[in-house]
C-alpha cells in the first residue's frame, strides 16, 4: 500500500498524473512557441510533472534506480522553472531558463513514456526487448531533437511575446 492505495491502484494514480503533465506540456509549450502564454495550462503542467516525479519516489524501490535519478533531475529542473516563472515572472533571462527548464522537464516525462511504451506495449517490446536495440534508439533520438527544436522555437520567440507572457502572469 502507498498513499492508502494497493500497487496497481497508485501504479493507475501516477500514471494519469503523468499522462495529464504530459498533454499539459504539450499544449503549452507548443503553445507559447508560436507567441501565445497559456499560465493556467503552464501551471496545470508544471505541478503535473512535479507530482509525477514526487510520486514517482513513493515506489518501494531498493538502491538506486535509473527511474530516481530521471526523479531527481526532474524535480531539480522544475524547481528552477517554477522559480523563473513564478519567482522571476519571466523578467529578463528568467524567461529563457523557463523555457529551457520546461522544455528539459517535459523531455524527461516523454522519455519515460517511451521507456515504458518500450517495456509494456508488447508490439514495440518486440522491436526493441532489451531497450538498446536500433528502434528504442531511434525513438529517442527524434524525441530528443522534436524538443530541441521545440525548445529553441521557445527560446527564439520575438521580445513581444516575451512582454506579453510576463504581464500573463503578472
Amino acid at each position: 500500500m502507498i498513499l492508502g492505495l494497493s500497487i496497481p491502484a497508485f501504479i493507475a494514480l501516477h500514471v494519469a498524473i503523468s499522462l495529464v503533465g504530459i498533454v499539459a506540456g504539450l499544449v503549452a509549450l507548443l503553445a507559447q512557441a508560436k507567441g501565445r502564454f497559456l499560465p493556467r495550462v503552464q501551471a496545470l503542467f508544471l505541478v503535473t510533472t512535479l507530482l509525477t516525479s514526487l510520486t514517482g519516489f513513493l515506489f518501494p524501490f531498493r538502491g538506486f534506480t535509473p527511474a530516481i535519478g530521471v526523479g531527481i533531475l526532474s524535480t531539480l529542473v522544475l524547481i528552477v522553472a517554477f522559480v523563473a516563472l513564478f519567482g522571476l515572472k519571466l523578467r529578463g533571462r528568467a524567461r529563457t531558463i523557463y523555457a529551457v527548464s520546461a522544455t528539459v522537464a517535459l523531455w524527461l516525462n516523454l522519455f519515460v513514456l517511451v521507456v515504458q511504451s518500450f517495456l509494456k506495449v508488447p508490439a514495440l517490446n518486440a522491436f526493441a526487448p532489451t531497450g538498446t536495440e536500433p528502434p528504442f534508439l531511434a525513438a529517442q533520438a527524434l524525441l530528443l531533437v522534436a524538443m530541441l527544436i521545440l525548445g529553441a522555437m521557445i527560446v527564439r520567440q520575438p521580445s513581444v511575446a516575451r512582454k506579453a507572457a510576463s504581464r500573463a502572469i503578472a
